[in-house]
């Protein structure tokens, strides 16, 4: 594995545009999910406790020279779940002390019943929620949970921080497989609840690598031991984009090449 640092990129993402990566978890790979498809590989660490991985002088040591202009965000994300990490609220303080640049958390909501989790992520411009799923058995095949997981509870904390968070609320959906009728429609039911400020639907563009990879915080094209998953057609995504976004009234964005 290469050497860890805990600011990585600049990657360029379709979402956001140029983004500095910061990973507060660290060389070990730890989540609440395992997902099928991540492109960091196997999780090496399975997790629902909160403790400090990487310090936060670390990050700030690692941030600023890599800090440019042409930033359009910075990304906490990284080797796993980053609302795991104790210090979270501390790393987006330090963050916004060094640079204007508008910090994202990419989460899976696994930890939004938490009031420290809620308190950390207020302090980010950006939270975006991942929504793989409206069921608890598909939750179960793309995300797998390793913990007993409750739809309900999991949708009541993302209600209620939808209700205290003053930022900009978007949810994640990666699309592996055609969703029954009955799936998209709860699907749109949700967000028409939920009422995030964008959906990014996504289909599997990256290599699944079959052991923990730390270069998979980047934008990888190609790696040895991996396999693809085979993504959705085009008009498939375009076509539920489409229907999202005149029944909910949520913007949608979508990618349609590798980027």
């Amino acid at each position: 594995m290469s050497e860890f640092s805990p600011v990585y990129g600049p990657v360029k993402s379709w979402r956001y545009g140029c983004s500095l990566g910061i990973d507060p978890i660290g060389r070990v790979s730890t989540c609440s999910f395992n997902c099928v498809y991540c492109q960091l590989g196997q999780i090496e660490r399975s997790s629902l406790q909160r403790q400090t991985f990487v310090p936060t002088a670390a990050v700030v040591t690692e941030l600023v020279p890599k800090l440019q202009k042409d930033l359009d965000v910075i990304t906490v994300s990284g080797s796993g779940e980053p609302t795991l990490a104790l210090n979270l609220g501390e790393i987006i303080i330090a963050v916004k002390e060094k640079t204007a640049t508008p910090v994202v958390v990419l989460t899976n909501g696994s930890m939004l019943g938490l009031e420290s989790v809620r308190w950390d992520l207020r302090l980010a411009d950006e939270v975006s929620v991942k929504l793989d799923a409206v069921t608890p058995e598909r939750v179960r095949r793309v995300n797998r949970p390793r913990f007993a997981w409750d739809w309900s509870v999991f949708w009541h904390n993302l209600l209620r921080w939808r209700e205290q968070f003053g930022g900009t609320l978007t949810v994640q959906t990666m699309l592996l497989s055609i969703w029954s009728e009955a799936e998209r429609q709860m699907y749109i039911d949700r967000l028409k609840e939920l009422q995030p400020d964008r959906v990014y639907l996504n289909i599997p563009r990256r290599p699944k690598p079959l052991r923990r990879l730390l270069q998979g915080r980047e934008n990888l094209t190609a790696v040895e031991n991996s396999t693809w998953l085979k993504p959705l057609s085009i008009d498939y995504l375009e076509t539920f984009a489409r229907t999202i976004k005149e029944e909910s009234q949520v913007p949608v964005s979508y990618a349609v090449a590798l980027k």
